[in-house]
C-alpha cells in the first residue's frame, strides 16, 4: 500500500522553528521527486517547495525561500521540511506529495499535519 504519513505539525509563536517529516512507504522513494504543499483556511493548496530525486535540488515559493528547507532521507524514505521563521501567514495544514520519475503530476498525497503560528 502507497502511503505518504506527515508529522511533526504544531502550534508555535512567530518567528520559531519547526521541522515537519514526511515517511513514505510502498514506494521506490528514491526514485520520486517529493513535494510539499499547503493550504491555509479559506485558501487554495499552494506549492511549498520540492526536492528531486537523485540529485536532491530544491526549488522553493518565493514566499517560503531563505527560510524554509528541504531534505530528505532515501535510506529512512522520509522528506522533511525545516521551517524557521516562522510567521502568522505561514498557518496552514502542510502535505506532503510524491511525483514519479518522468512524470508532471504529484498523485501520491498525505493527508496533512497543521502548523499554527501564533503568540
Amino acid at each position: 500500500q502507497v502511503q505518504l504519513v506527515e508529522s511533526g505539525g504544531a502550534l508555535v509563536q512567530p518567528g520559531g522553528s519547526l521541522r515537519l517529516s514526511c515517511a513514505a512507504s510502498g514506494l521506490p522513494f528514491s526514485s520520486y521527486t517529493m513535494g510539499w504543499f499547503r493550504q491555509a483556511p479559506g485558501k487554495e493548496r499552494e506549492f511549498v517547495g520540492r526536492i528531486t530525486y537523485g540529485s536532491g535540488s530544491t526549488y522553493y515559493a518565493d514566499s517560503v525561500k531563505g527560510r524554509f528547507t528541504i531534505s530528505r532521507h532515501n535510506a529512512k524514505n522520509t522528506v522533511y521540511l525545516q521551517m524557521n521563521s516562522l510567521k502568522p501567514e505561514d498557518t496552514a495544514v502542510y502535505y506532503c506529495a510524491a511525483r514519479a520519475r518522468m512524470t508532471n503530476d504529484y498523485n501520491v498525497w498525505g493527508q496533512g499535519t497543521q502548523v499554527t503560528v501564533s503568540s
